[in-house]
């Protein structure tokens, strides 16, 4: 087996992820959830789905969602909980998100009942699992096992249901029965319109919706628990920025950015070569691994300063530097949730008018007064060697 090559350092890991003759090859392991899904495409195939799908990515959409539709799917979410005095924050992050990723990936919920909420949380849970199976420290078989019955049961609940709406819809728009306004805008509705031009088979279709949607709720799950841990941190050492917090919608966005320059939700990016190439003076042949160490390439001191393993949010960068570092990857696998998740950062002195679902709940969240349960521990998931939180009590004061 050829040994794979290992890059960390932050210049040469920008110019890997652009690199067009290196191929996904982060979730090979995960094919039962991500074989032939957008992320794991490359060349003109890639190209022309993204291009479709992009369509629903707009700002003005995110702009639109994010001040007059989540703010009460927050606040719905949320209240029980600050009645009840406490929550463990992640449970609650697969609540409020499993209601925004189905929003825009096209997974219509008919019953809008708890357990309904709770059956589509548990195979986000199993498709984030299974997609991330190179990280498992568990046994894999099972993995797998698990998720050829979640896969099924999304499709016989969720995804067939959703097609049959859409179709009729587009069905009465064709017909001039209503309005195109009428037909959802989400990526579900987008591949449907346009099934004759792209290659996607029913079953591809499926693992599409499960991708999309638990890239959109596991990703902003675990990036505002890091988020609202390191915040407890700073503000231990630092009460006085909490008015910043509760005031000052561009502090939390840095702060949303500074932890997920710190933890970004996969810690490398995986690649293989489809041709012999060099890469940091090392010549490596085809269909080599190369793996890029995100996480140690967004602590470099060269870019972010001799303090850059630590939480900073005030932290100067050199100019045109994102906050973020590699977190949201670079070239073609660029995400596209990435205004969604973390908004627009506007410059020094300029209102937020997009300020991002994640610093929103992370915002909200303080206003309630949070703070960590006294009486229980964080712990870190254990079925992965990734650096995610799998339980983190808060209660609200």
């Amino acid at each position: 087996m050829t040994e794979s090559t290992n890059i960390d350092n932050y210049k040469a890991a920008s110019l890997a992820l652009r690199d067009k003759n290196l191929r996904q090859a982060l979730y090979d392991e995960g094919s039962i959830i991500m074989k032939d899904v957008l992320v794991n495409l490359h060349g003109e195939q890639h190209k022309s789905r993204r291009m479709l799908e992009t369509k629903v990515f707009r700002r003005d959409f995110f702009k639109y969602y994010e001040s007059e539709v989540f703010p009460q799917t927050l606040r719905e979410t949320l209240n029980p909980f600050v009645e009840a005095g406490k929550m463990d924050l992640v449970d609650f992050g697969y609540r409020v998100m499993v209601n925004l990723t189905a929003d825009f990936t096209g997974i219509d919920r008919q019953e809008k009942s708890p357990e309904e909420t709770a059956e589509l949380m548990r195979l986000l849970r199993i498709f984030g699992k299974t997609a991330t199976l190179a990280h498992a420290t568990g046994d894999k078989d099972a993995v797998k096992e698990e998720a050829f019955e979640a896969l099924e049961r999304f499709d016989q609940r969720f995804v067939q249901p959703s097609i049959t709406r859409r179709f009729d819809l587009l069905g009465k728009w064709e017909r001039g029965e209503i309005s195109e306004d009428a037909v959802p805008r989400d990526i579900l509705a987008v591949l449907l319109r346009n099934e004759d031009g792209i290659d996607m088979p029913r079953d591809v279709l499926t693992r599409e919706m499960a991708f999309f949607a638990l890239a959109g709720a596991h990703t902003s799950i675990h990036t505002l628990t890091h988020a609202v841990h390191e915040l407890f941190g700073w503000l231990e050492s630092r009460p006085e920025d909490k008015q910043f917090v509760l005031e000052e919608p561009r502090f939390i966005q840095k702060c949303v950015l500074e932890s997920i320059r710190l933890h970004p939700s996969s810690p490398i990016a995986a690649r293989r070569t489809l041709c012999p190439m060099d890469i940091e003076s090392k010549h490596i042949e085809k269909d080599s691994k190369v793996i890029i160490d995100l996480q140690s390439a967004n602590r470099s001191k060269t870019i972010f300063g001799e303090d850059a393993d630590t939480f900073n949010p005030n932290r100067s960068l050199p100019k045109g530097q994102s906050r973020y570092g590699l977190s949201f990857g670079q070239g073609m696998h660029a995400c596209l949730g990435l205004n969604l998740a973390a908004g627009v950062l506007p410059p020094e002195g300029k209102s937020v008018d997009h300020m991002g679902t994640v610093a929103l709940i992370v915002q909200s969240l303080f206003k309630t007064g949070i703070t960590p349960d006294p009486n229980q521990t964080p712990e870190k998931d254990k079925t992965t060697a990734r650096d995610l939180w799998g339980y983190y009590p808060i209660i609200f004061r």
